[in-house]
């Protein structure tokens, strides 16, 4: 039997009164005398969310437990959208949605994912999008950090090194001085445990999810804290709950490399219209060239400049074959005397946006090493096998020096929970095998993998194969007899 919190108890022990309890508890509640009874039994004042956005877009909060050790402490709330199903007689009941991250806001996702999802779909599901504690509108955190303190990754070198370990330093600690008193509880199982409430106070017995990346991870929680609770689950881009979280972030260098390689044979097939080379090699070595070029001599862009570093870290482009060779070109040619070339494409995260993701990545597990100079063999060593960004996924980050906070571990995902996942086959951040991981993970599920499929996310991108399984699933319940890959 699963408890409230996730945790098992022996069904010997509870079998005998289990079945005669079920007529008597409503499913959509607590247990009696449970002290979040209280929280699946709140009113839920639902108003229209924005004046710009469409008047069915509408938005609540839900009061949660900051500690759910201590229920009748202190409270935070959980800020929720809706798009109601539209079809009551064919309603099937709610489809959270979470956009990924850890840190990202997920309140504008019922109006994002409407388009996206067929008629048919949207007219068994209220699409409900939320922000995760600490995020967007969700009690917000935020560290104080100044630009220069948002990086994600940082390439590593000898000399270099003792600046990334203060970095990483300065960044616990600013946000522990800030937000101390709330980073213990902003951790996935956490969310998941708000999730719960939310299922509750809907009035809903389970939930059907959508989750895209981190989402993914968040959603694997849930199936395995409330496994009786969990519907029509699809995870889009998934994480390999087993290497949460630094050993995805390394694993990504590994895919990093195949998208590196496959795209050197993709240019040198085309050096007609490229110059970059006429065999992979050749290729490869132009790359290469251009890095060490510009570590001597920075390149110039459209906005500034960037170093043989800077242009490594823009290697999640190269799954975009058509789309970075231009780039590459602009930026061989800019090295040799002509035109500003374009900048690396980016967004640079709000402070409450990176907070959240490192409180997430850091409190998630205590897996992640204190002494300083394993990163630096990690980074030495991940360089050597893989060159592109093997370094920028295995350097020192602030979970170095997070405090220890509370006494749970990560969760370990394995049940037979049905979900579908559908998965890009070069997906550059969460990559096929990250996917395989997950599937393992979860017995009950099916894979759909979009050969030659490029980018981060399948359903969240638009049209593809996979489409049709995803609509099968969402609308009867029914996945796929076995694992199975589709043309892009």
């Amino acid at each position: 039997m699963v408890l409230r919190d996730g945790r098992t108890i022996s069904a010997l022990t509870v079998g005998a009164v289990t079945t005669a309890l079920a007529a008597l508890t409503p499913v959509t509640a607590f247990a009696a005398g449970d002290p979040l009874q209280r929280y699946a039994q709140q009113q839920l004042r639902w108003e229209r969310c924005d004046a710009d956005r469409p008047a069915a877009f509408e938005c609540a909060k839900v009061e949660v437990p900051l500690d759910y050790a201590d229920p009748g402490g202190r409270t935070i709330d959980i800020a929720m959208s809706r798009v109601r199903a539209g079809s009551a007689k064919q309603r099937h009941g709610v489809l959270l949605l979470n956009p990924g991250g850890p840190g990202g806001p997920g309140l504008t996702m019922p109006v994002e994912m409407e388009p996206l999802l067929p008629a048919e779909v949207r007219d068994r599901f209220d699409l409900i999008g939320f922000d995760p504690r600490g995020a967007g509108q969700s009690s917000p955190i935020g560290c104080d950090l100044k630009a220069d303190e948002r990086t994600f990754q940082h390439p590593y070198s000898a000399g270099t090194f003792a600046k990334d370990v203060a970095w990483a330093r300065t960044v616990a600690d600013k946000c522990w001085a800030k937000a101390g008193d709330v980073l213990p509880h902003i951790t996935t199982r956490n969310t998941a445990r708000d999730m719960d409430v939310v299922r509750a106070a809907l009035g809903e017995r389970r939930i059907s999810y959508f989750g895209h990346s981190y989402g993914t991870y968040l959603g694997a929680v849930y199936t395995q804290m409330f496994p009786q609770r969990s519907d029509r689950f699809v995870l889009d881009s998934a994480l390999d709950p087993s290497l949460v979280w630094r050993g995805g972030l390394r694993e990504a260098s590994a895919g990093a490399e195949l998208a590196f390689t496959r795209w050197t044979e993709w240019a040198a097939a085309r050096d007609a219209a490229y110059g970059l080379g006429a065999t992979a090699a050749e290729v490869r070595r132009t790359y290469w060239d251009l890095v060490a070029h510009a570590d001597r001599t920075p390149v110039p862009t459209g906005d500034g400049s960037l170093d043989g570093d800077a242009i490594r870290s823009g290697y999640a482009a190269f799954v975009h074959v058509e789309a970075v060779t231009p780039w590459i070109v602009a930026l061989k040619a800019a090295a040799a005397g002509g035109p500003a070339a374009p900048a690396v494409p980016s967004v640079v995260p709000t402070d409450n946006t990176v907070s959240v993701a490192w409180a997430v990545l850091c409190g998630d597990t205590r897996s992640w090493p204190r002494d300083p100079e394993q990163y630096r063999r990690d980074a030495v060593r991940d360089r050597a096998r893989y060159p592109l960004a093997g370094d920028l996924g295995a350097n020192i980050l602030p979970c170095a020096f997070w405090k220890p906070a509370g006494d749970e571990p990560a969760t370990v995902v394995n049940n037979d929970v049905k979900a579908l996942i559908v998965q890009n086959q070069w997906d550059p951040q969460a990559t096929l095998s990250m996917a395989q991981g997950m599937r393992r993970a979860l017995h009950g599920a099916r894979l759909v993998t979009v050969a030659g499929g490029e980018g981060h996310g399948v359903v969240v991108a638009g049209p593809s194969c996979a489409d049709g399984s995803v609509t099968r699933y969402l609308t009867t319940g029914r996945l796929p007899a076995k694992d199975l890959t589709c043309g892009g």
